[in-house]
């Protein structure tokens, strides 16, 4: 398991909970990291921006009738 965090001057502060029951015994390795894996994960949000791509053969009304592309219900109204 990989946990990111940083160190405050007395204590490691983790990004984000971890599920571990509490005083639970563990052992740390502590890198440093650098360069890319320094910066913060992208959000998924920011991920599709990213990586948007303008194709014709993809529908025009994708977000409209997600359901009938998905799972083959009937069109809705655009």
């Amino acid at each position: 398991m990989v946990l990111r965090g940083y160190y405050d001057g007395k204590a490691i502060i983790l990004d984000k909970p971890a599920d571990l029951p509490r005083n639970q015994p563990l052992a740390i390795d502590v890198r440093p990291l650098t360069g890319e894996q320094a910066e913060q994960p992208k959000s998924a949000l920011q991920w599709m921006a990213d990586n948007a791509v303008d194709d014709p053969s993809l529908p025009s009304d994708l977000s409209v009738n997600l359901d009938h592309y998905l799972y083959g219900t009937p069109k809705q109204k655009p």
